[in-house]
């Protein structure tokens, strides 16, 4: 199939190059010195080969249109947005929103730390507490906020940080301004982070270490042995906090993710979660065990105190999102979202491509090189699949992928047609690169 894609313009440097290229850009004018990023991302974006900041136009529906920042719309189906559960646009939650509207108005209008919480906020922390069997919750603007705050607001800079190597920015970033004694263990190598507190015991007594992991790893699809990691903090007098922000709701019996399938629903030391996967809203968490910890938090975390309280509208919808979770109706979603996975992962390595880890929302789908990736995205909004391409700074370089993120009302032909998609622009864009990487015809005619 001749597409416009087939024959757009390739600006030269738009296949390769990435964006460690920019990372620490050199010059003393900290304005002009940027502007290298935007001649490289203007390339990829005039060849269409930046599929990135795109804005959908009715929603994260399971079949919806997307704008890209050039202005052209496609339509297809999405497998882009994270509604794991579809729950964005269930008649309760949006109900719900209008209610609280109609009587909280739109906005908190405060900080946490003064009059920001609303009657919904302060049933919220309540509501996670009990359903995570944690004593006590503080509610943050977003899932970064959260992350960043836990680490800021206790880690200090003579103690250290423990940290999964492939845990999420928020985590690194907040790990990074709290302390310069980082250290990253390679992922989900348990050992070599006994090997890391061991080696930091030997020499510190005095002061304090935060591990840091996650409990669904959103680009390999993976989990850690959380209980192996608790008992190793125990033993070295150090503090687990792992990050439940892709499993919690979606996954498990009774939707209380892998912490809940490894048998530790109250035994990890703290516990951070967002909102934005799951359960249709911004906004993230944290849960620990005694009063002590959450109101230092709430009054030393500054992504916490310095920020305004979830809206009234926010927190409320999030409540009625765990209570369908709880209930029988959620256990029907996540069967759904369940029987939906495994048929897109068996679909995909049937058509020939090689997924991730474990089977959850997560379906990454291998590529490697990142010149013949974004030659695959290039085609796939007008062949009718959204879907997010990954690579650096998300992943290393020549590992990029594709994130496939899963909803309980995609359809057997939603997942053939992505499918079905994916494995055309994939080798049609393999032969393109094979031309463009062929080399030029020399002209070995004699003049007469």
């Amino acid at each position: 199939m001749l597409t416009a894609a087939t024959t757009a313009y390739t600006a030269p440097g738009s296949l390769g190059g990435s964006m460690r290229d920019f990372r620490v850009p050199k010059g003393a004018d900290l304005l002009k010195r940027i502007e290298g990023f935007y001649a490289w991302q203007n390339a990829r974006r005039t060849s269409g080969l930046w599929p990135f900041s795109r804005a959908t136009e009715g929603g994260p529906q399971h079949v919806t249109s997307a704008r890209d920042d050039r202005g052209a719309s496609n339509r297809g189906v999405n497998f882009a947005s994270q509604d794991y559960l579809s729950l964005s646009n269930h008649p309760a939650i949006k109900q719900t929103a209008v209610d609280t509207i109609t009587e909280y108005g739109v906005h908190s209008a405060g900080s946490p730390a003064l009059v920001g919480n609303t009657t919904h906020s302060i049933t919220l922390e309540r509501r996670i507490g009990d359903f995570l069997k944690m004593e006590e919750v503080v509610l943050y603007p977003t899932g970064f906020a959260a992350g960043f705050g836990v680490i800021k607001g206790l880690v200090r800079t003579s103690d250290h940080i423990v940290m999964d190597a492939l845990a999420h920015t928020c985590l690194q970033e907040g790990a990074s301004a709290a302390t310069k004694n980082v250290y990253l263990f390679r992922h989900n190598q348990v050992e070599e982070c006994r090997r890391w507190l061991a080696q930091i015991r030997a020499k510190d007594t005095e002061n304090g270490i935060m591990v840091v992991t996650e409990s669904l790893f959103s680009m390999d699809s993976d989990t850690p042995d959380i209980r192996a990691m608790q008992e190793l903090c125990r033993e070295f007098n150090a503090t687990l906090m792992v990050d439940v922000a892709h499993d919690l709701g979606n996954l498990g019996e009774d939707g209380t993710g892998f912490i809940g399938a490894q048998g530790m629903l109250g035994e990890v030391d703290l516990v951070m979660g967002s909102f934005s996967k799951t359960f249709g809203s911004n906004g993230g968490f944290v849960a620990c065990k005694t009063r002590a910890i959450k109101e230092y938090l709430k009054f030393f975390s500054t992504s916490n105190t310095f920020s305004n309280a979830l809206s009234p509208v926010q927190a409320a919808t999030v409540g009625k999102a765990f209570d369908i979770i709880a209930d029988e109706e959620g256990k029907s979603l996540r069967q759904a979202l369940m029987t939906n996975v495994l048929n897109l992962r068996s679909s995909l390595e049937t058509a020939g491509f090689e997924v991730y880890g474990d089977p959850s929302a997560i379906v990454c789908v291998k590529v490697g090189q990142e010149s013949l990736a974004r030659l695959i995205s290039r085609r796939l909004p007008e062949m009718g699949l959204i879907a997010n391409l990954v690579e650096y700074p998300a992943v290393p370089k020549g590992q990029a992928r594709f994130r496939m993120q899963v909803m309980s009302n995609h359809t057997p032909q939603n997942i053939a047609d992505a499918v079905s998609i994916l494995r055309q622009a994939h080798d049609a864009a393999a032969v393109e690169l094979a031309q463009l990487n062929a080399p030029a015809e020399v002209d070995t005619r004699v003049a007469a």
